[in-house]
Formats: structure tokens, C-alpha cells, sequence
């Protein structure tokens, strides 16, 4: 590079600033001031400070161990990671939620078989409310925490096959899947990201709270964040595919409209911490008609967990 070059780039360039994500635009992980570069001898000798220069006293560069650096290193976070998550809107109609009910087919927590398909638009239709009769036996239906029932999936199920593509029919692949855990419901119908949808939103990473009392951030379920956001309390109710849908959807059309506000962002994660805790149905069923709801504290079925 030509002296010439440096110098300009030192006039035009004077600072430049990494962002740590497009997702997280409030966030600056460092600064990199370009220093003069004319007297190579005002720069540190990198390979001095690591004690493999070869170059001895012909080296251009300085050996001097209190010579600044050029470039100002990282520092180490001190403070929580950001705390803000920023979505690039795009038109509405790649927006789709998709939500999955399944019924236990064995006593441990895994074993699960998709048995309500539902497909909501962002106008919050709904598009698909598909029943799935599992081809293997049904241990429990988990009525109370599913809303299904045996009659229900005899008369309207069909099988996964059939209702798989009828969801394919109606999914654009240009779509973006919208939901709570929804990697989770895509691992259950095994869609393929970039081939059925192109990508997801995750109202659990969004929804996500930096708790200072455990230096990390808390996580909260669907039912506790529609009931702080949306003021939509399930109070123990059965699941339903379509109305979980539908309620993500709103959560996640509540957070665009409300992103680049950092005050109201940070006011609807304060309702989140502090707003108690309803208990979930595997706190107060660790098991269910023998079949272990998967509490992690209460456990005994040995199954992994995954997430």
C-alpha cells in the first residue's frame, strides 16, 4: 500500500464500527481507529509481542513494548449481551404461523406423534386444521393439556402422508414460519428449511429477557407471553392448534409494530419478569395417565432432553 493511500484512508476512514449482528442494532462490539501509518515505527511489531520476529533490528516495525497498539483490541463484555432483537419486516404474506399438537405413544417424554396440523395467515385466518390419526397405538391423548380425544381424531383423522401434503400444497416456499419453539414443530413435521419454507421467527429468542438476578436471559412459554402481551390468559384450558397459531401470530405483529420503540420494548419485557409465573402442565402433572410430561426436576422416565 502507498503512503499516499494510508493517509488517506487515515483522513476518510477515521473510525469504523462492527455491529455484532444485523439482529441486534443497538449493539456496538468495538471500534477500530485507524492510526497514521506513515512512521512504521509508531506501529507495534506483531510478531515481536508474540516473540517470533525474525527480523531482529532491521525490522520496520517497533520493538518498543510500550508502543501503542493500532488497533484497539475487544475488550471483554463486562455488561449483558444485547438485550434487543431486530426483525427485517418483509411483505405480510410470507408470514405464517404453523402450530402442532401431538399425543403421547409411550410413557417417556419424546415419544410423541403429530395429531393436530394448524396453518394461520398473518391476518391471523386460519388455513389448515388438519387431525392426524397416528399409524402407531395412542398411550394417552393428553386430553387436558391437547384438547383431543379419541373420537375426534377416529372421525376427522387422517393419516400424516395425506395431511403432509395438503400442508405442502398450501405452504409457499418463500414462507416464513412463525411460532414458539418452532424449530420444534418443523422437526415434527420434517420440513425442510430452504426447500418447503425459507426461514423462521422464534417467539421463545424474541421473547427472551435478560434477567440481571441470574446474569442470563429467562425464556417464557406461549401462554405467559400472551397473557402479559396480548392479555389473552389460557387459565389451565386445553391447547389447540389453531388458537396457539393464531396468538403467535399476534405476538409476533405486536413486536414489529413496537420494535424500534427501545422503551415500549423494554417495558413489555419488564411486564414479562415480573408478571408471576402460571404453572405449566408438566409442573403440576409430572406424569399424565403414566406417560412423563418431561419437567426436567421431576423426570423418571430417562429420556434426553434436547433443548
Amino acid at each position: 500500500v502507498k503512503l499516499n493511500s494510508q493517509k488517506l484512508l487515515a483522513k476518510v476512514c477515521k473510525t469504523v464500527t462492527f455491529y455484532l449482528d444485523r439482529s441486534f442494532p443497538f449493539e456496538r462490539l468495538w471500534i477500530l481507529p485507524f492510526l497514521d501509518m506513515a512512521d512504521k515505527k509508531n506501529v507495534p511489531c506483531f510478531f515481536f509481542r508474540k516473540g517470533a520476529c525474525r527480523n531482529g533490528d532491521n525490522c520496520p516495525f517497533s520493538h518498543d513494548p510500550n508502543c501503542p497498539p493500532t488497533v484497539q483490541e475487544p475488550q471483554p463484555r463486562t455488561g449483558p449481551p444485547s438485550r434487543f432483537i431486530y426483525i427485517e419486516p418483509k411483505h405480510p404474506s410470507v408470514y405464517y404461523s404453523i402450530d402442532v399438537e401431538c399425543v403421547a405413544t409411550d410413557v417417556q417424554h419424546n415419544a410423541r406423534a403429530t395429531a393436530q396440523i394448524s396453518l394461520v395467515s398473518y391476518d391471523e385466518q386460519c388455513i389448515l386444521n388438519l387431525y392426524v390419526k397416528p399409524e402407531c397405538e395412542v398411550r394417552s391423548y393428553l386430553s387436558p393439556l391437547t384438547g383431543l380425544s379419541k373420537e375426534m381424531l377416529d372421525q376427522h383423522g387422517m393419516s400424516l402422508d395425506q395431511a403432509m401434503a395438503i400442508l405442502r400444497s398450501h405452504l409457499p416456499k418463500h414462507a416464513i414460519l412463525v411460532g414458539q419453539n418452532i424449530r420444534k414443530d418443523v422437526e415434527w413435521l420434517q420440513l425442510e428449511e430452504g426447500k418447503d419454507f425459507e426461514s423462521v421467527v422464534d417467539l421463545a429468542v424474541i421473547g427472551r429477557v435478560w434477567n440481571d438476578q441470574f446474569s442470563s436471559f429467562t425464556y417464557f412459554g406461549l401462554d405467559h407471553t400472551a397473557t402479559c402481551w396480548l392479555g389473552q390468559a389460557n387459565s389451565g384450558a386445553p391447547h389447540n392448534a389453531v388458537t396457539d397459531a393464531i396468538k403467535s401470530m399476534q405476538i409476533f405483529k405486536l413486536y414489529l409494530s413496537v420494535q424500534n420503540d427501545q422503551k415500549r420494548v423494554e417495558e413489555l419485557q419488564k411486564l414479562l419478569l415480573a408478571t408471576p409465573l402460571a404453572p405449566s402442565f408438566a409442573k403440576q402433572h409430572p406424569t399424565y395417565e403414566g406417560c412423563c410430561m418431561g419437567n426436567r426436576k421431576t423426570c423418571t422416565c430417562g429420556a434426553p432432553f434436547f433443548s
